[in-house]
């Protein structure tokens, strides 16, 4: 019993470990709620896109000595809307299109990376330091997450619909294009409030796996949005705490358990429908 409990407590003596729990925790939130909406839209390459378009935002923001969290948001948002200009004005797929953008914009950030003098640290922006967050890092992610996370859930029956059939959204007359757009711009956000824990790479998982996993266990999305929450939440917890007993990287161990779950759901999602089969 004492083994347990120091397995809990002896990280939380620490301020930069308890900084680094309640961060994981934030963005693990956030990335859940957003991961739903993804797998449901089949958004989860746009997600990958938006994240590593925002390397030269961060670059740009460096040498213009505005902050970093605003040069990634206006790079994430831009490729976003510029994926979808050219996807509108040309006959190249999107798919494609996200390819060429997130892949070019991530080439960019890289060169201007090498040709600044700068104190960020290429490894953290790829996979981030969430042991090396700040109380100022903390406020600035649980603001954004918050904000986010606030409006995904009240307005989650209408992205929901526009998600899973946009046409009927239209018919029904909700905004396609507020919506369309605020997806993006909340997309961006969570990339954003995610960034320095968890990395442009390892920000991906976070906004698949949950979601995916909540999909395999669910059968509504309220549902889906419990499982994703709680399996992300789970990992965040489990995964910051091993990561001090084992000495290991924090974000990644994080995405290994969350990428566990998602197995484990796989497997047990299949055999439960194979029983109900069975048993109708």
């Amino acid at each position: 019993m004492d083994s347990v409990f120091e397995f809990f407590t002896g990280p939380l003596a620490h301020g930069f470990m308890l900084r680094a729990l309640l961060i994981s925790v934030l963005i693990g939130s956030v990335c859940s709620i957003f991961s739903c909406f993804l797998v449901l839209k089949g958004w989860s390459l746009m997600g990958d896109a938006v994240s590593h378009a925002v390397l030269p935002g961060l670059a740009l923001a460096f040498i213009l000595g505005i902050p970093l969290a605003v040069g990634a948001f206006a790079a994430g948002l831009f490729c976003a809307v510029t994926v979808g200009y050219i996807k509108d004005n040309s006959r190249v797929k999107e798919d494609a299109v996200m390819g060429i953008v997130f892949s070019g914009m991530f080439a960019l950030g890289l060169v201007m990376l090498t040709k600044i003098e700068t104190d960020v640290h290429l490894l953290h922006v790829l996979f981030g330091n969430v042991l090396g967050i700040s109380q100022q890092d903390l406020i600035e992610a649980g603001i954004i997450a918050a904000l986010c996370s606030t409006i995904m859930l009240v307005k989650r029956k209408d992205l929901m619909l526009y998600c899973f059939d946009p046409a009927h959204a239209a018919v029904i007359g909700l905004p396609k294009k507020v919506l369309h757009f605020g997806l993006l711009i909340l997309l961006s956000l969570t990339i954003v409030s995610s960034l320095k824990a968890a990395g442009i790479i390892l920000v991906i998982a976070m906004l698949i796996a949950p979601g995916a996993t909540g999909f395999l266990l669910s059968r509504s999305f309220d549902k889906m949005l419990i499982v994703a929450i709680a399996t992300s939440v789970f990992s965040c917890v489990i995964g910051t705490l091993l990561s001090y007993h084992l000495d290991v990287a924090t974000a990644p161990l994080i995405v290994v358990i969350q990428s566990g779950l998602f197995l484990l759901a796989l497997v047990f999602g299949g055999s439960l429908r194979t029983m109900k089969g069975a048993q109708s």
